[in-house]
């Protein structure tokens, strides 16, 4: 009988511990071996250069580029890479970003090993997957208003504790468009006041801290 080719994986994430979880599983899959690893954003670009695998397990949090930087690179220059995000974050505008850079996959650190198997299988057999509860999670906002890049930048600005005279400053509008800008952030995340409207733009992955 002849052997089954095997799936060629590479596992990037900064945490070594988590890396080596990854490759134990992998490695017990009789179809599938991990062919290479990084730590961050730029090690992952130039090892997949090197090594070519069928499918990247990606870890959104780097300590370079984010994932989806590095993916992006990846995607660009091997329009064929098939990327899985395997990631704790869950908020659904970073999941749009993940997708809309070309991720073909996107797990929870906490799902079940045996699933997290199966989805490189149906990954590498040219499949897109998203699980249940990810796919919740962007429903969940589907029809919801997204922020304008402007709006981002003034929601990173309070969070970041500065007033509205300080944001007019640094982004070089006048404080009135940034009372203007705070008002729709708060309308589109149906948010009460400027604390909320920071807090849900953390969860939704919209700014990070």
């Amino acid at each position: 009988m002849e052997e089954q080719k095997q799936i060629r994986v590479m596992s990037v994430d900064d945490h070594p511990l988590l890396r080596e979880g990854i490759v134990a599983v992998v490695n017990s899959q009789k179809d599938m071996q991990i062919v290479a690893q990084a730590a961050s954003g730029s090690e992952a670009v130039e090892q997949y250069r090197k090594h070519r695998p069928e499918v990247v397990l990606m870890d959104l949090r780097l300590p370079d580029i984010s994932g989806i930087d590095a993916m992006s690179s990846i995607c660009k220059e091997f329009p064929e890479a098939r990327v899985i995000v395997v990631t704790t974050v869950d908020g659904d505008a970073e999941i749009h970003r993940a997708l809309a850079a070309g991720a073909r996959g996107y797990v929870l650190k906490s799902m079940p090993p045996k699933d997290l198997v199966e989805v490189i299988r149906q990954v590498n057999a040219g499949k897109k997957r998203i699980p249940g509860e990810v796919a919740a999670r962007l429903a969940e906002h589907f029809d919801g208003d997204s922020l304008t890049p402007r709006e981002v930048e003034v929601l990173a600005q309070v969070a970041s504790g500065n007033r509205n005279r300080d944001i007019a400053d640094k982004l070089f509008i006048t404080e009135e468009t940034v009372k203007v800008h705070i008002k729709h952030i708060m309308e589109k995340l149906d948010a009460k006041d400027r604390t909320q409207a920071v807090s849900i733009g953390i969860r939704r992955g919209i700014i990070h801290l």
